[in-house]
């Protein structure tokens, strides 16, 4: 008799995914949701301990996608921090748009700031990369005056995340290319901070703020 396949991260993910998005609501119980995907339960607990666990883990490996697909790029390791920083939100961004009506369920942009739960592996995972990015610009300083916290930046690289998140969420622009735009005007903000040389583009993404206010205001 041949063996059962095991059941992969992935399927669990690809079956919480639907069946939160065709019933409307978030699967009740392991035993619900296992029924449903038609899943044994003792498989489902080879990989996760609760239903949490799986939304958390959704959000972590919309990161991991996004890493995956910028490292198959050679050229990557020799970009500066900006560029690697750019280029991990435009990924990420493209990875989540494949996935943004469950997305924008489970994000109620009006309780974002509740979802901790959910995005807690994904802010881990955000913030080592974004301190890998502050050690690489602190090495191209001068002085230990003119260096950057690691603590502080990366906690405010989330707050941006967290903002351009939000900023998509509520995006209807075509292509969501209002996002591409809050994404280049914002990183360009840190960087300019960063590298003190903050007044002209503070300013600048400033009036796109303005401009554009009707996306973050709840």
């Amino acid at each position: 008799m041949a063996k059962k396949k095991k059941i992969e991260k992935s399927t669990i993910f690809e079956a919480y995914i639907e069946q939160t998005l065709l019933e409307e609501k978030m699967p009740k119980s392991v035993f619900l949701f296992c029924k449903h995907a038609k899943i044994e339960e003792s498989e489902f607990y080879l990989h996760f301990g609760s239903l949490d666990g799986v939304r958390t883990a959704i959000f972590e490996a919309f990161y991991k996608n996004a890493m995956q697909l910028l490292t198959k790029n050679e050229n990557f390791e020799k970009q500066s921090p900006k560029e690697k920083l750019l280029g991990f939100y435009f990924t990420f961004f493209e990875v989540l748009q494949l996935n943004r009506s469950y997305v924008l369920f489970v994000l109620d942009e009006k309780k974002l700031t509740k979802k901790w739960s959910d995005l807690k592996g994904l802010r881990s995972h955000f913030k080592e990369f974004v301190v890998t990015l502050i050690i690489e610009g602190n090495a191209e300083k001068e002085g230990r005056f003119s260096q950057r916290s690691e603590k502080i930046f990366s906690e405010a690289a989330w707050g941006q995340l967290l903002f351009l998140l939000k900023f998509w969420m509520n995006d209807n622009s075509v292509g969501f290319e209002k996002t591409d735009v809050a994404i280049e005007k914002s990183v360009q903000t840190v960087f300019s901070l960063f590298d003190n040389n903050a007044l002209d583009t503070l300013f600048d993404f400033g009036k796109f703020l303005w401009k554009e206010k009707s996306h973050i205001v709840s």
